[in-house]
Protein backbone atom coordinates (compact mmCIF):
# COMPACT_ATOMS: atom_id res chain seq x y z
CA UNK A 1 0.00 0.00 0.00
CA UNK A 2 1.14 3.48 -0.99
CA UNK A 3 2.55 5.86 1.81
CA UNK A 4 -0.01 8.12 3.37
CA UNK A 5 -2.83 5.74 2.24
CA UNK A 6 -6.10 6.82 3.52
CA UNK A 7 -9.40 4.90 4.87
CA UNK A 8 -12.33 5.02 6.84
CA UNK A 9 -12.41 3.76 10.17
CA UNK A 10 -15.06 1.57 9.81
CA UNK A 11 -18.51 2.52 10.48
CA UNK A 12 -20.91 4.40 8.42
CA UNK A 13 -24.78 5.81 8.97
CA UNK A 14 -27.63 3.79 8.06
CA UNK A 15 -30.57 4.52 6.18
CA UNK A 16 -33.68 4.84 7.66
CA UNK A 17 -35.23 2.17 5.46
CA UNK A 18 -32.44 -0.39 6.62
CA UNK A 19 -33.38 0.97 10.34
CA UNK A 20 -36.82 -0.15 9.71
CA UNK A 21 -35.95 -3.47 7.87
CA UNK A 22 -33.79 -4.70 10.90
CA UNK A 23 -36.80 -3.83 13.41
CA UNK A 24 -38.90 -5.97 10.90
CA UNK A 25 -36.88 -8.79 10.55
CA UNK A 26 -36.27 -8.83 14.37
CA UNK A 27 -40.23 -9.04 14.53
CA UNK A 28 -40.55 -11.80 12.14
CA UNK A 29 -41.82 -9.47 9.65
CA UNK A 30 -39.49 -9.59 6.90
CA UNK A 31 -37.64 -12.41 4.79
CA UNK A 32 -33.53 -12.97 5.73
CA UNK A 33 -33.63 -13.16 2.05
CA UNK A 34 -35.04 -9.19 1.77
CA UNK A 35 -32.96 -7.79 4.52
CA UNK A 36 -29.68 -8.89 3.23
CA UNK A 37 -30.38 -7.44 -0.59
CA UNK A 38 -31.03 -4.28 1.33
CA UNK A 39 -27.89 -4.87 3.32
CA UNK A 40 -25.81 -5.45 -0.16
CA UNK A 41 -27.31 -2.28 -1.85
CA UNK A 42 -26.69 -0.12 1.17
CA UNK A 43 -22.94 -1.78 1.18
CA UNK A 44 -22.73 -1.10 -2.25
CA UNK A 45 -23.57 2.10 -1.71
CA UNK A 46 -21.17 2.92 0.86
CA UNK A 47 -18.09 1.20 -1.42
CA UNK A 48 -18.76 3.17 -3.93
CA UNK A 49 -18.48 6.20 -2.09
CA UNK A 50 -15.05 5.37 -1.14
CA UNK A 51 -14.24 4.79 -4.32
CA UNK A 52 -15.52 7.72 -5.77
CA UNK A 53 -13.74 9.56 -2.89
CA UNK A 54 -10.40 7.98 -3.90
CA UNK A 55 -9.70 6.49 -0.66
CA UNK A 56 -6.96 3.94 -0.54
CA UNK A 57 -8.03 1.04 1.40
CA UNK A 58 -12.22 0.09 1.50
CA UNK A 59 -14.51 -1.07 4.41
CA UNK A 60 -17.74 -1.58 4.37
CA UNK A 61 -19.15 0.42 6.68
CA UNK A 62 -20.23 -1.99 9.31
CA UNK A 63 -23.98 -1.66 7.87
CA UNK A 64 -25.51 -4.99 9.18
CA UNK A 65 -24.34 -4.55 12.49
CA UNK A 66 -26.62 -3.13 15.26
CA UNK A 67 -23.12 -1.38 17.31
CA UNK A 68 -19.39 -1.90 17.12
CA UNK A 69 -19.87 -4.80 19.46
CA UNK A 70 -23.46 -5.79 20.56
CA UNK A 71 -23.80 -7.44 16.80
CA UNK A 72 -21.67 -11.01 17.95
CA UNK A 73 -24.67 -12.31 19.84
CA UNK A 74 -25.85 -12.61 16.35
CA UNK A 75 -23.08 -14.93 15.09
CA UNK A 76 -21.76 -16.72 18.35
CA UNK A 77 -23.64 -19.28 20.27
CA UNK A 78 -23.71 -19.05 23.78
CA UNK A 79 -24.70 -14.98 23.87
CA UNK A 80 -27.57 -13.05 24.05
CA UNK A 81 -28.24 -9.66 23.58
CA UNK A 82 -29.61 -7.43 26.49
CA UNK A 83 -30.37 -4.12 26.50
CA UNK A 84 -28.96 -1.75 29.30
CA UNK A 85 -32.39 -1.62 31.15
CA UNK A 86 -32.37 -5.58 30.52
CA UNK A 87 -28.94 -6.05 32.22
CA UNK A 88 -30.15 -3.78 35.53
CA UNK A 89 -31.56 -7.00 37.22
CA UNK A 90 -28.06 -8.70 36.94
CA UNK A 91 -26.01 -5.87 38.25
CA UNK A 92 -24.79 -6.13 41.55
CA UNK A 93 -24.05 -2.61 41.91
CA UNK A 94 -27.49 -0.83 40.48
CA UNK A 95 -26.27 2.64 41.50
CA UNK A 96 -22.97 2.60 40.00
CA UNK A 97 -24.83 1.27 37.06
CA UNK A 98 -27.59 4.40 37.23
CA UNK A 99 -24.60 6.56 37.09
CA UNK A 100 -23.68 5.17 33.61
CA UNK A 101 -26.96 5.63 32.43
CA UNK A 102 -27.11 9.17 33.18
CA UNK A 103 -24.13 9.58 31.51
CA UNK A 104 -24.95 7.70 28.12
CA UNK A 105 -27.14 10.51 26.72
CA UNK A 106 -29.64 8.04 25.07
CA UNK A 107 -32.02 5.89 26.35
CA UNK A 108 -30.76 2.73 27.92
CA UNK A 109 -33.85 0.40 25.96
CA UNK A 110 -31.85 1.86 23.05
CA UNK A 111 -27.85 0.34 23.57
CA UNK A 112 -27.54 -3.56 23.61
CA UNK A 113 -25.03 -5.16 24.57
CA UNK A 114 -24.08 -9.19 23.97
CA UNK A 115 -23.94 -11.36 27.30
CA UNK A 116 -22.58 -14.40 27.78
CA UNK A 117 -25.41 -16.71 29.00
CA UNK A 118 -23.12 -20.32 28.07
CA UNK A 119 -20.53 -22.07 26.33
CA UNK A 120 -19.36 -19.71 23.55
CA UNK A 121 -20.19 -21.98 19.72
CA UNK A 122 -18.16 -20.44 16.60
CA UNK A 123 -20.37 -20.61 13.77
CA UNK A 124 -17.87 -20.33 11.01
CA UNK A 125 -18.80 -16.44 11.14
CA UNK A 126 -18.65 -13.54 12.53
CA UNK A 127 -17.37 -10.80 10.24
CA UNK A 128 -15.76 -13.28 7.15
CA UNK A 129 -19.40 -13.01 5.09
CA UNK A 130 -19.36 -8.88 5.47
CA UNK A 131 -15.58 -9.66 4.21
CA UNK A 132 -16.98 -11.72 1.39
CA UNK A 133 -19.63 -9.13 0.49
CA UNK A 134 -17.41 -6.40 0.87
CA UNK A 135 -14.66 -7.74 -1.76
CA UNK A 136 -17.24 -8.71 -4.51
CA UNK A 137 -18.20 -5.07 -4.53
CA UNK A 138 -14.41 -3.92 -4.75
CA UNK A 139 -11.37 -4.77 -6.45
CA UNK A 140 -9.13 -2.34 -4.03
CA UNK A 141 -7.14 -3.65 -1.21
CA UNK A 142 -9.96 -3.86 1.85
CA UNK A 143 -10.01 -3.20 5.82
CA UNK A 144 -12.13 -5.83 8.45
CA UNK A 145 -12.86 -4.30 11.55
CA UNK A 146 -13.21 -6.99 14.73
CA UNK A 147 -14.42 -5.79 18.00
CA UNK A 148 -10.87 -6.46 20.37
CA UNK A 149 -10.97 -9.63 22.27
CA UNK A 150 -10.07 -7.62 25.42
CA UNK A 151 -13.07 -5.92 24.93
CA UNK A 152 -15.10 -8.50 23.56
CA UNK A 153 -14.57 -10.87 27.01
CA UNK A 154 -15.10 -7.70 29.20
CA UNK A 155 -18.41 -6.63 28.01
CA UNK A 156 -20.06 -9.84 27.61
CA UNK A 157 -19.00 -11.19 31.18
CA UNK A 158 -22.09 -10.61 33.36
CA UNK A 159 -21.29 -12.46 36.82
CA UNK A 160 -24.93 -13.64 37.37
CA UNK A 161 -25.13 -15.14 33.95
CA UNK A 162 -21.81 -15.59 32.31
CA UNK A 163 -20.67 -18.48 35.13
CA UNK A 164 -23.23 -20.22 33.50
CA UNK A 165 -20.91 -20.93 30.61
CA UNK A 166 -17.54 -19.80 32.65
CA UNK A 167 -16.14 -19.69 36.16
CA UNK A 168 -14.36 -16.68 35.47
CA UNK A 169 -13.92 -13.80 33.42
CA UNK A 170 -10.13 -15.39 31.93
CA UNK A 171 -11.79 -18.76 31.10
CA UNK A 172 -14.17 -16.72 28.80
CA UNK A 173 -11.33 -14.92 27.83
CA UNK A 174 -9.44 -18.06 26.36
CA UNK A 175 -13.02 -19.20 24.82
CA UNK A 176 -13.16 -15.70 22.78
CA UNK A 177 -9.31 -16.19 21.71
CA UNK A 178 -10.12 -20.12 20.13
CA UNK A 179 -13.09 -17.95 18.43
CA UNK A 180 -10.89 -15.28 17.11
CA UNK A 181 -8.52 -17.73 16.05
CA UNK A 182 -10.30 -19.50 13.53
CA UNK A 183 -12.32 -16.25 12.32
CA UNK A 184 -9.07 -14.73 11.47
CA UNK A 185 -7.63 -17.75 9.69
CA UNK A 186 -10.66 -17.86 7.61
CA UNK A 187 -10.89 -14.16 7.19
CA UNK A 188 -6.74 -14.30 6.12
CA UNK A 189 -7.73 -17.06 3.66
CA UNK A 190 -10.61 -14.96 2.05
CA UNK A 191 -8.03 -12.34 0.65
CA UNK A 192 -8.25 -9.44 3.47
CA UNK A 193 -5.79 -7.01 3.55
CA UNK A 194 -5.84 -5.31 7.02
CA UNK A 195 -7.46 -6.76 10.24
CA UNK A 196 -8.50 -3.89 12.57
CA UNK A 197 -9.17 -4.71 15.96
CA UNK A 198 -11.07 -2.20 18.00
CA UNK A 199 -10.02 -1.38 21.72
CA UNK A 200 -11.71 2.08 22.69
CA UNK A 201 -12.18 0.83 26.91
CA UNK A 202 -8.33 0.34 27.08
CA UNK A 203 -8.58 4.39 27.52
CA UNK A 204 -11.58 4.01 30.59
CA UNK A 205 -9.42 1.79 32.40
CA UNK A 206 -6.53 4.33 32.53
CA UNK A 207 -8.26 7.16 32.51
CA UNK A 208 -10.61 6.78 35.24
CA UNK A 209 -8.92 4.60 37.51
CA UNK A 210 -11.54 1.81 37.53
CA UNK A 211 -13.64 4.56 39.33
CA UNK A 212 -16.24 5.00 36.40
CA UNK A 213 -17.80 2.97 34.08
CA UNK A 214 -18.89 3.82 30.83
CA UNK A 215 -21.01 2.53 27.91
CA UNK A 216 -18.13 1.64 25.90
CA UNK A 217 -18.55 -1.86 27.55
CA UNK A 218 -21.22 -3.05 30.30
CA UNK A 219 -18.14 -3.59 31.80
CA UNK A 220 -20.07 -4.68 35.37
CA UNK A 221 -17.02 -6.56 36.87
CA UNK A 222 -14.02 -4.46 36.06
CA UNK A 223 -10.46 -5.34 38.36
CA UNK A 224 -10.30 -2.45 40.81
CA UNK A 225 -6.73 -2.10 39.99
CA UNK A 226 -5.90 -0.46 36.40
CA UNK A 227 -2.61 -2.24 36.07
CA UNK A 228 -4.04 -5.59 36.77
CA UNK A 229 -6.71 -4.83 34.36
CA UNK A 230 -4.03 -3.92 31.75
CA UNK A 231 -2.07 -7.13 31.90
CA UNK A 232 -5.26 -9.06 31.20
CA UNK A 233 -6.28 -6.80 28.54
CA UNK A 234 -2.36 -6.66 26.92
CA UNK A 235 -2.43 -11.01 27.09
CA UNK A 236 -5.91 -11.26 25.07
CA UNK A 237 -4.53 -8.73 22.82
CA UNK A 238 -0.91 -10.04 21.72
CA UNK A 239 -2.09 -13.71 21.23
CA UNK A 240 -4.92 -12.19 19.00
CA UNK A 241 -2.12 -10.01 17.24
CA UNK A 242 -0.61 -13.51 17.07
CA UNK A 243 -2.90 -15.11 15.03
CA UNK A 244 -2.78 -12.52 12.05
CA UNK A 245 -0.11 -13.83 9.27
CA UNK A 246 1.56 -10.53 8.60
CA UNK A 247 2.73 -12.05 5.29
CA UNK A 248 -0.71 -11.73 4.17
CA UNK A 249 -2.50 -8.95 6.13
CA UNK A 250 -1.49 -6.26 8.32
CA UNK A 251 -2.57 -6.39 11.85
CA UNK A 252 -4.05 -2.79 13.42
CA UNK A 253 -4.94 -2.03 16.97
CA UNK A 254 -7.56 1.03 17.02
CA UNK A 255 -7.66 3.19 20.51
CA UNK A 256 -10.06 6.00 21.12
CA UNK A 257 -11.37 7.71 23.99
CA UNK A 258 -15.33 7.09 23.43
CA UNK A 259 -17.47 8.13 20.32
CA UNK A 260 -21.03 7.66 21.37
CA UNK A 261 -21.92 11.31 21.60
CA UNK A 262 -21.06 14.43 19.47
CA UNK A 263 -20.69 16.17 22.90
CA UNK A 264 -16.70 16.28 23.55
CA UNK A 265 -17.02 17.16 27.17
CA UNK A 266 -18.08 13.64 28.29
CA UNK A 267 -15.90 11.48 26.70
CA UNK A 268 -12.80 10.32 27.82
CA UNK A 269 -9.45 13.03 27.87
CA UNK A 270 -6.54 11.85 28.02
CA UNK A 271 -2.43 10.54 26.43
CA UNK A 272 -1.74 7.22 25.12
CA UNK A 273 1.29 7.55 27.69
CA UNK A 274 -0.14 4.96 29.88
CA UNK A 275 -0.62 2.14 26.96
CA UNK A 276 2.49 2.47 25.28
CA UNK A 277 3.61 -0.23 27.24
CA UNK A 278 0.45 -2.59 26.29
CA UNK A 279 1.32 -1.67 22.27
CA UNK A 280 4.36 -2.73 22.74
CA UNK A 281 3.39 -5.93 24.36
CA UNK A 282 0.58 -6.87 21.50
CA UNK A 283 2.83 -5.55 18.50
CA UNK A 284 0.50 -5.33 15.94
CA UNK A 285 1.93 -3.78 12.84
CA UNK A 286 -0.21 -0.68 12.86
CA UNK A 287 -1.60 1.56 15.30
CA UNK A 288 -4.60 3.29 14.47
CA UNK A 289 -5.31 6.19 16.43
CA UNK A 290 -7.13 9.55 17.64
CA UNK A 291 -4.77 12.64 17.23
CA UNK A 292 -7.18 15.35 15.61
CA UNK A 293 -9.00 15.97 18.91
CA UNK A 294 -6.93 17.66 22.15
CA UNK A 295 -8.78 15.03 24.10
CA UNK A 296 -5.90 12.80 22.64
CA UNK A 297 -2.73 14.37 24.01
CA UNK A 298 0.22 15.43 22.58
CA UNK A 299 1.69 13.95 19.31
CA UNK A 300 5.24 15.39 19.26
CA UNK A 301 5.27 13.50 22.67
CA UNK A 302 3.88 9.97 21.28
CA UNK A 303 6.22 10.14 18.10
CA UNK A 304 9.15 10.95 20.01
CA UNK A 305 8.61 8.15 22.68
CA UNK A 306 11.35 5.46 22.19
CA UNK A 307 8.91 2.55 22.45
CA UNK A 308 6.79 4.07 19.49
CA UNK A 309 9.56 4.92 17.16
CA UNK A 310 10.40 2.54 14.90
CA UNK A 311 8.19 -0.65 15.76
CA UNK A 312 4.83 0.58 14.46
CA UNK A 313 2.72 1.87 11.21
CA UNK A 314 0.43 4.35 12.84
CA UNK A 315 -2.73 5.17 11.11
CA UNK A 316 -3.43 8.86 12.02
CA UNK A 317 -6.55 9.93 13.29
CA UNK A 318 -6.76 13.81 11.20
CA UNK A 319 -10.41 14.36 11.44
CA UNK A 320 -13.14 14.28 13.96
CA UNK A 321 -16.30 12.51 12.63
CA UNK A 322 -18.27 14.38 15.63
CA UNK A 323 -17.40 17.80 14.50
CA UNK A 324 -19.43 19.06 11.79
CA UNK A 325 -16.78 21.63 10.58
CA UNK A 326 -14.65 20.27 8.02
CA UNK A 327 -10.83 20.48 8.75
CA UNK A 328 -8.99 22.40 6.93
CA UNK A 329 -6.23 20.08 4.70
CA UNK A 330 -2.96 21.77 5.90
CA UNK A 331 -3.47 20.43 9.83
CA UNK A 332 -3.99 17.19 8.53
CA UNK A 333 -0.59 17.69 6.17
CA UNK A 334 0.75 18.89 9.25
CA UNK A 335 0.22 16.05 11.57
CA UNK A 336 0.96 14.24 8.47
CA UNK A 337 4.43 15.73 8.57
CA UNK A 338 5.46 14.92 12.03
CA UNK A 339 4.27 11.23 11.43
CA UNK A 340 6.77 11.10 8.34
CA UNK A 341 9.64 12.63 10.37
CA UNK A 342 9.60 10.57 13.14
CA UNK A 343 8.26 7.60 12.06
CA UNK A 344 8.99 7.36 8.05
CA UNK A 345 6.70 8.24 5.59
CA UNK A 346 6.04 4.44 3.96
CA UNK A 347 4.72 3.88 7.80
CA UNK A 348 1.97 6.83 8.07
CA UNK A 349 -1.75 6.31 7.10
CA UNK A 350 -4.53 9.01 7.12
CA UNK A 351 -7.93 8.19 8.82
CA UNK A 352 -10.84 9.52 11.01
CA UNK A 353 -10.77 9.39 14.36
CA UNK A 354 -13.18 7.12 15.32
CA UNK A 355 -16.30 5.29 12.85
CA UNK A 356 -19.10 7.86 11.67
CA UNK A 357 -21.92 5.45 13.43
CA UNK A 358 -20.64 3.72 16.58
CA UNK A 359 -24.27 2.56 17.25
CA UNK A 360 -26.49 1.71 14.18
CA UNK A 361 -29.49 4.44 15.35
CA UNK A 362 -26.76 6.77 16.60
CA UNK A 363 -24.87 8.00 13.67
CA UNK A 364 -22.66 11.23 14.76
CA UNK A 365 -22.27 12.84 11.39
CA UNK A 366 -24.15 12.62 7.70
CA UNK A 367 -22.98 11.57 4.25
CA UNK A 368 -23.00 15.28 3.14
CA UNK A 369 -20.49 16.48 5.79
CA UNK A 370 -19.02 12.77 5.94
CA UNK A 371 -18.32 13.27 1.84
CA UNK A 372 -16.56 17.17 2.69
CA UNK A 373 -14.49 15.70 5.55
CA UNK A 374 -13.01 12.58 3.18
CA UNK A 375 -12.49 14.66 0.26
CA UNK A 376 -10.11 17.28 2.18
CA UNK A 377 -8.29 13.99 4.12
CA UNK A 378 -7.52 12.45 0.40
CA UNK A 379 -6.50 16.09 -0.82
CA UNK A 380 -3.72 16.33 2.27
CA UNK A 381 -2.57 12.82 1.44
CA UNK A 382 -2.17 13.16 -2.52
CA UNK A 383 -0.16 16.22 -1.19
CA UNK A 384 1.87 14.80 1.03
CA UNK A 385 3.16 11.85 -1.27
CA UNK A 386 4.45 14.54 -3.44
CA UNK A 387 6.05 16.36 -1.25
CA UNK A 388 7.84 13.14 0.66
CA UNK A 389 8.05 11.45 -2.69
CA UNK A 390 11.33 9.29 -2.90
Amino acid sequence: MERFFTSLMGSMPRSAELMRARRLLAAGRLEQTEYDLLVRKETERVVKLQERLGLDVIVSGEIARDNYVSFISEKIGGVTPMSMADMMDYVEDKRAFDEILDTLDVPAASIRNAICTGTLEYRGDIVLEELRLLKSLTDKPVKITLPGPYLVTRSMWLPALSTQGYPDKERLGEAVLEIYRREISALQDEGVDIIQFDEPVLTEVVFTEGKTRTFMCAALSQRKDPAEELEFAASLIKRVVGFVDESRSVSSLHVCRGNWSRDESILLTGPYTPLIDLFSQAAPRMLALEFSTPRAGELDAFLNDPRIRGRFALGLGVLNPRLDRTEPVESMMERGRKAARALGADNVALNPDCGFATFSNRPVSTYDLIEQKTKRMVEASRRLRAEFHA
